[in-house]
């Protein structure tokens, strides 16, 4: 019973700063964005910005499923031989869930809400370049479009995950040692891949 009630705690403990850190990220992404719409003149421009902003969710979207995917015994194997990135595509596998949720639920979620105001936005901009185009067939045409893209892109996405998870995960951990060793900025958090990493490290 105790087990049950620390796991439920855990859930509701890893809900709550997920749900935070979404709410803190928005806030960024859609005041970035808006700074970058409000300096932008060109329609292309803003709309370039938009696909962007669908790629990068699509991106996070195929680590998260990757991460789930991905085989761990390649990547100890890789470890053993003392391949940079090994540990760190260990930890986010070791960490699956987390990732998953952020990737997928954090920054997919962000990514789609932006990319709606950001083609609310190029609408808008649109009926102001060209007043006699009707507002509702081109807001409607910037949804579905948006829609599309969102959805063809994560359909793709996942097969592509699901066939190549290790390797995606596998580099995936490349950039956070990179980023770690020359940014000094540490993402995964994982005690216990901490004495594999330490064999891992030439």
């Amino acid at each position: 019973m105790a087990k049950s009630t620390n796991n439920i705690h855990n859930a509701l403990r890893h809900g709550l700063i997920i749900g935070a850190g979404a709410f803190f990220l928005a806030i960024l992404a859609s005041l970035g964005a808006k700074v970058l719409l409000d300096n932008i003149t060109s329609l292309i421009i803003a709309l370039i910005l938009l696909l962007i902003i669908i790629l990068i969710g699509i991106i996070f979207d195929i680590i998260g499923v990757a991460a789930a995917a991905a085989d761990q015994a390649p990547l100890n194997a890789k470890c053993a031989k003392k391949i940079h990135g090994a540990a760190h595509a260990i930890g986010l596998v070791r960490n699956a869930d987390k990732v998953a949720s952020f990737c997928n639920d954090v920054v997919g979620d962000v990514s789609g809400t932006l990319s709606g105001a950001v083609g609310a936005t190029i609408v808008l901009r649109i009926i102001l370049y060209a007043p006699s185009f009707n507002e509702v067939i081109i807001a409607t045409l910037m949804t579905s479009l948006i829609a599309a893209l969102i959805v063809a892109g994560k359909a793709f996405g996942k097969t592509y995950a699901i066939r190549k998870g290790t390797d995606i995960i596998f580099n995936s951990g490349r950039l956070l040692e990179w980023m770690e060793r020359n940014l000094k900025i540490r993402i995964i958090q994982d005690a216990r891949s901490k004495r594999q990493e330490a064999r891992c490290k030439k």
